[in-house]
């Protein structure tokens, strides 16, 4: 009887243990989801979702902040009420997201409408080469990301807007860019090539790029024969002969004392401009003095003049008296007659 007891007690504390353990490690799985109350959101997702499970995590930059407890159609969710409504909602995959207050700033449902026009959108992401899935929030441009606007059924709770993942941008920029080759006509442009490549091959062949051609062929061929004909070696060793001379000359005695009397040249020319202001002015002062000077002489040379043009003209008049009456000049006047 004791020891079937005892064996009873073991089994159940073994019984207790594990229970134990499965909550530690269904907590461990939701990451603590249980330990506080959780704010729902959803957003919509016009791509392919596989690979994304419920309990995937939620992510802000890299740090989790709540996990996805929902994954199904908007048409199912939401019953359309027409036929493009159904169209319009049978595109996008819900997905609720369980957003813990405690990791998050995002504490209630008009702060996320805040964060959402701040540019707060939701997209698909993946971890790395595994292939696992996980909802990404992040702020984007809004201009860029506009928000959802109005939609056709009353969302239950709060929207976060979603954007294109990674994957979904690049299938699209390479859906844009085969759609423009699509666009491109081809068979136009081959026309077009094979007619340059015959017009190229007729001008090779017969038209001014051949001539162009046979010329340049032809005068190779001249030039060749003329490099052929002359002797190079001799040209090449009167230039080495000539330039050896020259570098003698340029480095010789005669011309480093040209050159310095070329430089003792230059320095008296420096001087002697150096002296010329001085000898001009001392030749403006000497013009100064001798314009005086003549200003001077001539102020006393017209009275001296003048007596000498009166002296002249007496002169003249007793030549001109000895001439005619010689003895009147010599005896003086005859006596007045009675």
């Amino acid at each position: 009887m004791a020891t079937s007891r005892s064996l009873y007690i073991r089994v159940g504390a073994l019984i207790l243990a594990g229970a134990a353990l499965s909550v530690g490690f269904l907590l461990f799985l939701t990451g603590g989801g249980l330990r506080s109350q959780s704010l729902t959101f959803e957003t919509y997702l016009a791509e392919s979702v596989t690979g994304l499970e419920v309990g995937a995590p939620v992510r802000y930059r890299g740090v989790q902040i709540g996990q996805v407890s929902q994954i199904g159609l908007v048409n199912a969710e939401y019953p359309p009420g027409s036929r493009n409504d159904a169209l319009e909602a049978f595109q996008l995959v819900l997905v609720r997201l369980a957003i813990d207050p405690e990791r998050a700033t995002v504490d209630n449902t008009d702060a996320a409408e805040v964060a959402v026009q701040r540019g707060l959108r939701a997209r698909l992401s993946s971890q790395g080469i595994t292939g696992l899935a996980y909802i990404e929030l992040d702020f984007v441009n809004p201009n860029r990301f506009a928000a959802g606007g109005e939609y056709p059924w009353t969302p239950r709770y709060a929207v976060i807007p979603s954007i294109p993942s990674t994957v979904a941008q690049v299938q699209n920029a390479a859906e844009a860019i085969l759609n423009r080759i699509q666009q491109v006509p081809l068979e136009e442009l081959l026309t077009g090539v094979t007619d340059i490549v015959g017009l190229v091959k007729a001008q090779v062949e017969d038209g001014d790029v051949a001539r162009t051609l046979s010329e340049a062929a032809a005068t190779i061929a001249a030039l060749r024969q003329i490099l052929e004909g002359s002797d190079l070696p001799a040209l090449v060793t009167e230039l080495r002969g000539v330039t050896a001379e020259l570098r003698t000359l340029v480095g010789g005695p005669n011309t480093r004392s040209a050159l310095a009397s070329a430089s003792a040249a230059a320095d008296e020319l420096r001087q002697s401009l150096q002296r010329l202001p001085a000898v001009i002015t001392a030749l403006e002062q000497t013009a100064r003095s001798a314009r005086n000077t003549t200003q001077d002489t001539n102020a006393e040379l017209g009275p001296l003049l003048r007596d000498l043009r009166a002296t002249v003209s007496n002169l003249r008049d007793t030549t001109e008296t000895l001439r005619r009456a010689p003895g009147q000049v010599l005896f003086g006047a005859p006596p007045p007659s009675r």
